[in-house]
């Protein structure tokens, strides 16, 4: 046996050795096995991306214009759409977008309408990487407002910002002791919470992670700043914590393949003139809880949901039917309740709102 210059060992004929080939045997088996595993998995993602395009081939309607109405983008409603996605690129911090927008679309958008979205966006950012200064200066500057809407932002962003000294340990033990005097306005309502974040000092030698107070470095707090700043934030500039096309967008979705199946009965059956309103469909589309955002009363006589000119009317009662209920069922200066014997004056009903 001898060792030659290729690297392998070979007996006299120039043969590899026993071992030698069994070595290779084994690696040559291994990548077999590998690429074999590799081949099963990769046939097994082709057929899985394969069943997901023809099941969006099957179930996806291409052609959706026959859910639209004619007539609905008028000039007037064109230009509410156009603001609607200006606003939402202000939202998203998208100002050059929107410029854009503003410029093809013939918009004018006065200069005070973006900058709370500026300052917003610009706020925003600097929480995602952590640095509270901008929202610290915009909450105190803000604060009777923010305390008149019962908001506990102010307090939120000083009690991050005093667990941020306490995570610098005993070096920042007195800076710590001495920002402890901006909880002051918040003790009647924070009372203890502050004192949670007290006696976390004492922790400050071993550390806070080593401490019962670990909680609070929770790193789950930084994306609720992040939350409660966007909802009061826009609750100050009388906005929607969500953006109107985001929300529209989403329900559009949702709603979609329902709208698309009642055009379909209704072309099948030769219905005429059941969905000719813009404002209205035939049947209900329920959206889910998300999309609930205030109380919707439907008449239990007339089975119709109630509207600004048919409001809900509360019977001296307490049964509350629609104002046009209302009118349909009165006979002469009495109205019989639907639901219990009593008789009352129509005049009497009261105008009720959710």
């Amino acid at each position: 046996m001898n060792f030659e210059e290729g690297g392998a060992l070979r007996d006299q004929d120039g043969d590899l050795s026993g071992t030698i080939s069994l070595v290779m045997t084994q690696c040559c088996k291994r990548i077999k096995d590998t690429v074999q595993k590799l081949a099963s998995d990769h046939k097994d993602i082709h057929s899985s991306v394969s069943r997901v395009g023809k099941a969006i081939d099957k179930n996806f309607d291409s052609d959706i214009s026959s859910v639209g109405i004619d007539g609905c983008w008028q000039a007037d409603s064109q230009r509410i759409l156009n603001e609607v996605m200006v606003e939402h690129f202000f939202r998203q911090g998208m100002l050059d977008v929107a410029e854009e927008l503003c410029q093809e679309s013939g918009l004018s958008i006065d200069q005070s309408q973006k900058e709370p979205f500026v300052e917003l966006n610009r706020i925003l950012e600097a929480l995602k990487v952590r640095v509270l200064r901008p929202a610290l200066e915009w909450a105190v500057s803000n604060r009777e407002m923010l305390m008149a809407q019962n908001s506990s932002l102010e307090f939120k962003l000083h009690r991050l910002y005093f667990i941020s000294l306490l995570m610098g340990g005993t070096a920042n033990q007195r800076e710590a002791l001495q920002y402890a005097k901006n909880f002051q306005p918040f003790a009647l309502n924070h009372q203890k919470d502050i004192q949670v974040l007290m006696g976390s000092l004492v922790y400050l030698r071993q550390g806070i992670e080593n401490s019962p107070y670990v909680h609070l470095l929770d790193a789950n707090q930084w994306a609720d700043i992040c939350d409660i700043f966007t909802r009061d934030a826009c609750a100050l500039l009388g906005l929607s914590v969500e953006s109107p096309l985001s929300v529209s967008f989403s329900a559009g979705c949702v709603a979609l393949p329902a709208l698309i199946n009642i055009k379909a009965v209704i072309e099948q059956r030769q219905c005429t003139g059941v969905w000719n309103q813009k404002d209205e469909l035939p049947i209900e589309v329920d959206l889910g809880k998300k999309c609930w955002y205030h109380s919707i009363f439907a008449c239990p006589i007339l089975r119709q949901q109630t509207t600004d000119n048919n409001p809900p009317m509360k019977l001296v009662c307490g049964h509350i039917i629609s104002r046009d209920a209302l009118n349909k069922m009165f006979n002469g200066s009495k109205l019989k309740c639907p639901y219990c014997p009593m008789e009352q004056s129509p005049g009497d009903a009261k105008q009720i709102f959710f």
